[in-house]
């Protein structure tokens, strides 16, 4: 079945530390954003050493919205950290970084720009564990989805349907099911969930959605 997962984009790491506690009854895994503002135009938490003393039960994926990732990606090669989303588009050697990630007993997923052609993924195809489309401008949350997503899904889908995808920004209760009909796993949302005033009904909702 598909899977919403929280996506945290926050300035402090206390804040962080309150949405997973928010989450944390509701969910197996979070999604924290990485931002250190130079790939893209702000800034958002980005200390890898904090995130060394957070403790939670929940699976982290780490969405490094960072440049030079090829000598970088390493701070974040952490015991409670299962997952790193590196970019296509801010590393040198992308196989390079995907089998070092892999090596070290984390999953690896490639992450390409609203702007990236899908066709871009092709060589990290049953080498990379996933691919995650970013389908808004990286950064700044609660913007609105591009309107190249779906069919971005659907053409990358439908010549790698076993590849696992997942759909970063702008995911709503409004188009989950649309997403997942063109062949979405997972979806990342932020101000979907931590937007709304019940937190639980939110994740809840989407649920229900994923599960018809």
């Amino acid at each position: 079945m598909p899977e919403i997962i929280p996506a945290i984009n926050v300035e402090t790491f206390e804040d962080l530390r309150k949405q997973i506690r928010a989450v944390e009854p509701y969910t197996k895994w979070v999604h924290i954003d990485i931002a250190d503002g130079t790939f893209t135009p702000n800034t958002i938490w980005h200390n890898a050493e904090d995130l060394k003393t957070l403790k939670t039960p929940l699976n982290i994926e780490v969405h490094l919205m960072i440049s030079n990732i090829d000598t970088r990606f390493t701070d974040w090669l952490l015991p409670n950290v299962k997952r790193l989303i590196i970019h296509f588009e801010a590393t040198h050697d992308p196989l390079f970084v995907v089998q070092r990630i892999k090596d070290a007993q984390k999953e690896a997923i490639i992450a390409i720009l609203p702007e990236t052609p899908w066709q871009e993924t092709e060589p990290f195809w049953g080498k990379a564990d996933g691919i995650l489309l970013l389908s808004v401008s990286p950064g700044r949350a609660g913007q609105k989805m591009n309107a190249n997503t779906i069919e971005k899904l659907k053409g990358l889908h439908a010549v790698c349907p076993h590849c696992i995808l997942e759909i970063d920004g702008g995911v709503s209760v409004d188009n989950a099911r649309r997403l997942v009909d063109a062949g979405v796993n997972r979806l990342a949302a932020a101000s979907a969930i931590f937007g709304q005033k019940d937190i639980k009904k939110a994740i809840d909702e989407f649920k229900k959605l994923l599960s018809h």
